[in-house]
């Protein structure tokens, strides 16, 4: 069975995967769809073979990705890879593989580009006469610590050239991997140059391991969060994505156990369905929560004014109306009475910035 082909008859994901069809990206002119031939199943009931991981190697023009965007606290940002590995079914990333000619459902999990030259392009930007140094977010788009990062390493040698220089950064990441790099960002830390933050929607198991599939379990994340700080590495909680009537009730009960595990940093976003990834998440509530299914669209699009997904600033990431008001309510209500720092951190420090000489020196004044 080709990768492109749309099978509704083996829409449950394979093991280890979130996406369970693979239809086509918005660029392409051509629709593939499987059909009965007559001649029976001819895996005859047996369970699909796992899908295995493709990297391919990207030597990128340019690394670094500016942002204008009043939804987000960063300005630029750094995405080591293409695709993500941890399959999460409602990433908002996913569409983007379409400009690959990939598709945003199983080829964004199982397709993956590594940009080898992502160091090399960071120190010669950094060096440029009319850089202005401002905190790099690592995260952005795809996590940066996903599963083949732990053999590619590219999130690591970034971060390695950024603490030569004493560059800001921030992590956002789902993964415990990061806990690798401690070597690297507590130094940074003590220099108030690096802030981590670990995406956590649930404490359940089960069904974080079929919305995330690849991503480290709920408590693994928590562990993660207090080794951080526990080396002097600042490491909050952003509740993401707020699923009505799957994620939504355990707010106040993350929140708690992130508390616990020393976050003092806290944020949320509710979950964003763009272009093709609608289609994804319908296909998956189906599959895992038939029953939900309808409630669960009725409250998102009640939560959109109306639509699956509402790309307007302002709205994007927090929602609009009455019931997007009372998860707001309940969420800073929760931090309020847990003791969570209010509004942003104290911005990290830019001025130890040292930009470094092209041929992978730094200069000394």
């Amino acid at each position: 069975m080709s990768l492109k082909t749309v099978n509704h008859e083996y829409a449950a994901p394979r093991k280890g995967r979130g996406a369970g069809i693979n239809p086509e990206g918005r660029f392409e002119h051509v629709l593939r769809e499987a059909v009965d031939d007559g001649w029976g199943d001819p895996l005859d009931g047996a369970e699909l073979p796992p899908l295995k991981t493709y990297v391919t190697e990207e030597y990128a023009k340019s690394i670094i990705t500016r942002n204008d965007s009043p939804d987000v606290p960063f300005t630029q940002s750094i995405n080591p890879y293409r695709g993500c590995e941890h399959g999460c079914i409602y990433c908002y990333a996913r569409p983007s593989h379409a400009y690959l000619n990939l598709s945003p459902g199983v080829d964004f999990e199982t397709r993956l580009y590594a940009k080898v030259n992502a160091a090399e392009l960071l120190r010669n930007e950094l060096a440029r006469p009319g850089y202005a140094c401002e905190a790099i977010a690592l995260g952005s788009n795809t996590d940066p610590y996903q599963p083949i990062e732990r053999d590619w390493k590219i999130t690591r040698s970034l971060i390695e050239v950024l603490a030569e220089c004493e560059h800001p950064l921030t992590i956002v990441t789902k993964n415990a991997l990061v806990e690798r790099d401690i070597d690297l960002l507590a130094p940074m830390a003590a220099k108030k140059l690096v802030r981590v933050f670990i995406s956590l929607n649930n404490l359940d198991h089960e069904l974080a391991r079929r919305l995330e599939p690849r991503c480290s379990a709920p408590a693994r994340r928590l562990e993660t969060i207090r080794r951080l700080n526990a080396a002097g590495i600042p490491a909050g909680v952003i509740v993401a994505p707020v699923i009505p009537f799957l994620t939504d009730d355990q707010i106040e009960a993350v929140l708690e156990a992130a508390y616990a595990a020393d976050a003092r940093a806290s944020g949320y976003v509710l979950m964003r369905l763009p272009y093709e990834v609608k289609d994804l998440f319908r296909n998956w509530l189906e599959t895992h929560y038939p029953l939900k299914a309808q409630h669960v669209m009725s409250r998102v699009q009640a939560m959109r004014a109306g639509r699956d997904n509402d790309p307007n600033f302002g709205s994007r990431m927090r929602g609009s109306g009455e019931f997007a008001e009372l998860l707001r309510k309940r969420f800073d209500i929760a931090c309020k009475r847990l003791g969570y720092a209010a509004g942003r951190e104290s911005a990290l420090d830019t001025s130890r910035f040292r930009a470094p000489l092209r041929g992978g020196q730094v200069a000394l004044f």
